[in-house]
Parts: C-alpha cells; sequence; structure tokens
C-alpha cells in the first residue's frame, strides 16, 4: 500500500517543477539599451558570449562575464584570460563559419569598427547584437552596469561601475580650478593624426585641466600636418606611441627648438592600452596624464 505522505511530497515536488517551468517561461527578458540607442533584449543571461573588439571584451570581463566569453577578436589582449579565448579575425574582418559555429548567444559589436555587412549578417540569423561605442566616461561605465545585466553578473558589474564613476569625480573634482594647459595628443604618427573634442581621449584632457589645441576640428580623427602643430604651440604634448614602453613619436618634435613643449620638456607619453580604449582602464590612463599635466604646470 502506498505511503500517503510520500505520495502528496511527490505530488508536491511535480508540482513545484511545473510551476518553476512556467515562471521561466513567464519570466521577462532582459532589456538594455545600447550605444545605437537600440531596445536590446534576450529571453535569459547569455552564457556564449562573442566580443569582437578588444574594448568589448576589456567590458565584458570587467563586468564579471569573461567566463561566458567564446570568441573574440585580433589584439584582445586583456585580461590575460582573453588571450586563450577562441580568435574570430581581426575586428575589420570576421570568419562568420568559425563565430557561427561557436554557437554564441550574444553579440558585442563595434559600430564603426567591424564590417556592416557581416553584422546585419548575424542578425538575420536571429543573434542578439548589442553595440559598444562609448564616447562619454558614463557610457563606459553604463557599458558595463548593461552587460553584467546581459549576463547575469550585475552585482559585480555595478561594484565596477561605481568603481569606475567614482574614479573619475575624484578627478574631476581634484583638477576643475586646475590652470589650464593648451595640450595636443597625438593619436597616431604617420600620417600624424590627433581627435576633436567629441572624442573620449579629448573628454580625458580636458578632465585633467589640458585644453585639446585640436577640439574644434570638424573631423573626430583629424589628419594634421607638423605644420599645424607647430602654429598652435601647444605647451604639453602627449603620445600613446607604439607599444607600452615606445616613446619614439616623440623624439621628432625635439627638433622644434621653438616649440613651447619643446622647451619646456613636455613631452609625455602615456601606454595606449590605458588611454585609447574605453574601457575601465581609461581611469588609469587619465590618472597617468593628469599627473603628466601637473608637471607642465610646475615647468612654468
Amino acid at each position: 500500500m502506498a505511503n500517503p505522505m510520500r505520495s502528496l511530497l511527490s505530488i508536491s515536488a511535480l508540482l513545484l517543477s511545473g510551476w518553476a517551468f512556467v515562471s521561466n517561461a513567464l519570466a521577462d527578458p532582459i532589456c538594455v539599451v545600447d550605444d545605437r540607442g537600440r531596445d536590446v533584449c534576450i529571453d535569459h543571461a547569455a552564457m556564449r558570449i562573442a566580443a569582437l573588439s578588444p574594448g568589448a571584451t576589456e567590458l565584458i570581463y570587467a563586468a564579471g562575464a569573461g567566463d561566458n566569453v567564446v570568441a573574440v577578436v585580433s589584439y584582445s589582449d586583456y585580461p590575460e584570460a582573453a588571450k586563450s579565448v577562441t580568435s574570430v579575425g581581426s575586428h575589420t574582418r570576421l570568419d562568420l563559419e568559425r563565430l557561427i559555429s561557436l554557437q554564441p548567444d550574444l553579440i558585442l559589436a563595434w559600430g564603426t569598427g567591424n564590417p556592416t555587412e557581416q553584422i546585419e549578417t548575424l542578425e538575420r540569423l536571429g543573434l542578439p547584437v548589442y553595440y559598444v561605442e562609448p564616447h562619454e566616461f558614463e557610457d563606459i561605465a553604463r557599458n558595463i552596469d548593461n552587460l553584467g545585466a546581459l549576463a547575469g553578473t550585475s552585482q559585480r558589474a555595478k561594484e565596477e561601475a561605481k568603481r569606475f564613476r567614482t574614479g573619475i569625480d575624484v578627478l574631476h573634482e581634484r583638477y576643475k580650478q586646475a590652470p589650464r594647459v593648451k595640450t595636443f595628443y597625438q593619436v597616431w604618427d604617420e600620417p600624424l593624426m590627433t581627435m576633436n573634442g567629441s572624442h573620449y581621449i579629448s573628454k580625458v584632457v580636458d578632465l585633467c585641466g589640458g585644453d585639446n589645441v585640436f577640439a574644434d576640428s570638424p573631423r573626430l580623427i583629424p589628419r594634421l600636418s607638423q605644420e599645424a602643430v607647430l602654429l598652435k604651440n601647444p605647451e604639453a604634448i602627449i603620445a600613446g606611441g607604439m607599444g607600452e614602453r615606445n616613446a619614439n613619436w616623440l623624439e621628432k618634435w625635439r627638433v622644434f627648438a621653438d616649440l613651447l613643449a619643446t622647451q619646456k620638456d613636455n613631452l609625455f607619453f602615456v601606454p595606449p592600452s590605458l588611454i585609447q580604449r574605453p574601457t575601465p582602464r581609461l581611469l588609469e590612463g587619465a590618472q597617468i596624464l593628469c599627473e603628466k599635466l601637473d608637471i607642465a604646470r610646475a615647468r612654468r
């Protein structure tokens, strides 16, 4: 004869299982707004994420979801763990067959870096695409929050986003009354390139009390002649250079004895990975850049 209590427990377990199934089926989707202002919704936390730019890779790891990343692109070298993730080509030309074979359930795309037609192909296949293209400090923090929500790692993401916001606020308070320094930031050497005031690097310069001498350029990344820089006569020149320990770009400015930055020896190097990717490490790059402009002020 069946045990009535055991039967009741079995029925209860079945009912609970059924309720859990229904609850999952009726659960609200996870929805966030990406950097193109698009609503991105997924039915469940993403477990297989493809990050299609080095910056997107850093952001998803910062959000605490590095273990969920199944695909990256070339130069995704931070954090160290990202180097062992399967590469699906470069950000300018993706290996779509390899990418699709990894069965991602979320694509982190670079709007101005990834090929439009390839991203559209992924969308036609029904893969959710979140565009990562931060231009403001708050965009970086918001992306971390959003990626944490999409990956189910919100607590870790919120902590990292708060750390970044707090660090930026500290620098803002420290330098908001600092004497301004006319600054040229060199993005590239040949061709010579900088950025206008809309670029996030220019906003780092401003945060530190610097005035980007090409802030009013109509192009986001203008190409320049050396003569254009000499006419601006910046008090400080900052460059990232090729590689973390290579400040060779600055040497070319030393031949111009009349250049104020050369006269004052205000030719400064900032590691490019800390300043030329819109990720949480931008805070560290900003701290270094601020210190360089402090040196320029002290040399007046």
